[in-house]
Parts: C-alpha cells; sequence; structure tokens
C-alpha cells in the first residue's frame, strides 16, 4: 500500500501529447496511481489506443484527439472530459516538436513552428483546463520542459528558447494561482531516447557528449519520470508550486566527472 497523499484514486487527468514518448509513459504511470487518464494528440489512432491501454490498467478513459495549436479543440477536450467526469484534476503538457539547424539558417516558419506548438499550446491549454481548475478551487498542472530551459544545447535554438520560455511561463502561472488552490510546477528530463530525439542521438557525438556529462553514464528510461510526476499530481505536493524538478540522472550537476 502506498503512501495515502500519493494516492491518485478518483482524479481526472489529461496528458496533451500522451500518445507516445514520453507522454504515453506519464499517462499509463497517472492511471497506474489510480487516475483515470485522458490521453490526447491529434492522431485519432493513436489517441484510440492509448485510451484503450488505460481502460486494460482498470480505469476510465476516453478518446479525443486534441491540437494544440487549435484553441477550440483544446476547448472541445475540456467539454468531453468534463462531460464525462465532472472534473479534471491534473493536466501534463507533454505536446512538443522539435528541429536542428544552425541559429543563421533558422527561417522564421521553423521559429513560429516549435514555439507554437512548445510555447504557445502550452499557454492554450493551461489557458482553458486552468480557469476550469480556478473554478473548482483544486488542479495540479505539470509542464515538461527540459535541460535547455536551463542550459544551451547545440543548434536546437528555437526548442531551447521555447522550453526556457516554458518554464518562467510555469513559474508566472504558479504565483498567479496559488490562491486558488492550483499548484503548476514542470519537470525538466535530462537525456531520455524518445522517436523525436532519436535521430539526434543514436551513434553520434552529441550521444556521446551527453552521457559523458551524465554522472549515471546512461540515458533515462521514460518509466523514470513517473514517480516525479505522480508526486507533483499528488496532494503529497500541496504546498510545492512554481518548481522545477530535475529528473537528469545528474546532468546539471556535473562539473568535471573523472
Amino acid at each position: 500500500m502506498g503512501h495515502p497523499a500519493l494516492d491518485l484514486a478518483s482524479r481526472t487527468a489529461v496528458v496533451v501529447g500522451g500518445t507516445s514518448g514520453i507522454g504515453l509513459a506519464l499517462a499509463q504511470g497517472l492511471a497506474c496511481a489510480g487516475a483515470n487518464v485522458v490521453p490526447t494528440g491529434r492522431r485519432i489512432e493513436l489517441v484510440q489506443s492509448t485510451a484503450e491501454r488505460i481502460k486494460h490498467l482498470g480505469r476510465k478513459s476516453l478518446a479525443v484527439t486534441c491540437d494544440v495549436t487549435r484553441r477550440s479543440t483544446v476547448e472541445a477536450l475540456l467539454e468531453a472530459v468534463c462531460a464525462e467526469f465532472g472534473r479534471v484534476d491534473i493536466l501534463v503538457n507533454c505536446a512538443g516538436t522539435t528541429q536542428r539547424t544552425p541559429v543563421l539558417d533558422v527561417s522564421e516558419s521553423e521559429w513560429n513552428t516549435i514555439l507554437e506548438t512548445n510555447l504557445n499550446g502550452a499557454l492554450r491549454t493551461c489557458q482553458v483546463f486552468g480557469r476550469k481548475m480556478i473554478e473548482q478551487r483544486y488542479g495540479r498542472i505539470i509542464n515538461i520542459a527540459s535541460l535547455s530551459s536551463l542550459v544551451a544545447l547545440y543548434e536546437v535554438a528555437a526548442y531551447s528558447a521555447s522550453k526556457a520560455a516554458l518554464a518562467s511561463l510555469t513559474q508566472s502561472l504558479a504565483i498567479e494561482w496559488a490562491r486558488y488552490g492550483v499548484c503548476v510546477n514542470a519537470i525538466v528530463p535530462g537525456v531520455f531516447r524518445t522517436d523525436m530525439n532519436s535521430a539526434l542521438l543514436d551513434g553520434t557525438p552529441r550521444a556521446q557528449e551527453f552521457l559523458l556529462r551524465t554522472p549515471m553514464g546512461r540515458f533515462g528510461n521514460v518509466e523514470e519520470l513517473v514517480g516525479a510526476t505522480v508526486f507533483l499530481a499528488s496532494d503529497a505536493a500541496s504546498f510545492v508550486t512554481g518548481h522545477l524538478l530535475v529528473v537528469d540522472g545528474g546532468f546539471l550537476a556535473s562539473g568535471v566527472n573523472q
């Protein structure tokens, strides 16, 4: 039996970008902790198969698509979740995109596309779901930030700018919404191999540098982000807001490792 403050039974969680990579692992992890989970994304077949996974874990779910670049779909998602569950307690923002390009070569359209999803998309979901959480005087919002919220990563300036801004937005929302019982935090993952970054990592000098700078000497497994997420989503974190919780195998603490 786990600690009662970490139990998410009867809670409703929405995981945006919850059908692959980190988001999928977190959707399943929240379900294992007791929550009913609505994993969403743009592709209906992935949304449906992930919702089925949640149901196989013995929880309730819904299959509703959402594109964070279109506010109307975010509003429709909230409406569907509230119609089914009556409330929404937990929002996890995992939708993200990246592209490796030297800064001099980044087109305005590439820059804007990345910020539109990673930053503006998170703002939209926080505004739409945050309003409901403020009304019900309870909420937990968890944004997925990045090492690049805090340190520069080579040739991903648009991604880094979006994630640094997301860390700042997390703190702004935290101080505005604390009085309403809504806690807003972010998780800063170290290097976790996912479909999104595998091309940047597999057998590359970049991967070797990441490993050299990570004291644990390996990439993370996405399941290793579940504990931090369950904590921030739970009543155990009732006095934690505006915090960046780093899960990085020691990367940010690393100076000289040998």
